[in-house]
């Protein structure tokens, strides 16, 4: 249970919950995600990891940019695999892991919006020095978004299904 005296920061990895909203057939209205964790205690930071191609515009970045989220990007590099093709990488997750751990002595409760199981390490790590961790994502879809080591590491898992009628977007 949150008290309204917790600290709360909210750590999303973009990519990872863009695509669990995607398998569950809707939107996020960021601004209704924000007021949603507002309730969950005192949020002291929302913060949006996305990987950005260089030189393009993004209006969603822009957007939470400029309406209460910190917004953490990172460039993407291309690059050619063994067979020849071209690919693009960008992962986010060392810097959401590195303002975790920089945060944690200073927040009651973290909430971890992302399904990657590389991410058990911090989560791991974060409780143990005191701080409750929701995890969100779904089991919903087939395969689960959320990897199982993960799922059975956070404090508490919440289905990113039983937020929808709270933080999606308006169809029209």
């Amino acid at each position: 249970m949150n008290s309204v005296s917790d600290k709360c920061a909210l750590f999303i990895d973009g990519p990872n919950l863009s695509a669990t909203a995607r398998a569950l057939g809707f939107d996020i209205d960021f601004r209704r995600l924000l007021r949603e964790f507002h309730g969950y205690g005192r949020l002291l930071r929302a913060t949006y990891y996305a990987p950005i191609v260089e030189g393009q515009k993004n209006p969603l970045i822009t957007w939470l940019a400029h309406n209460g989220y910190t917004v953490v990007t990172k460039v993407t590099k291309e690059f050619v695999d063994v067979s020849g093709r071209r690919k693009v990488k960008a992962s986010v997750d060392v810097e959401l892991a590195v303002d975790a751990m920089d945060l944690a002595g200073s927040i009651d409760h973290m909430v971890l919006f992302s399904g990657d199981g590389g991410l058990r390490s911090l989560v791991d790590a974060v409780q143990r020095r005191g701080v409750r961790v929701t995890v969100v994502s779904t089991i919903a879809s087939q395969p689960p978004m959320i990897a199982a080591e993960l799922r059975r590491q956070a404090d508490v898992f919440v289905d990113l299904r039983q937020l929808r009628p709270r933080i999606s977007r308006d169809p029209s």
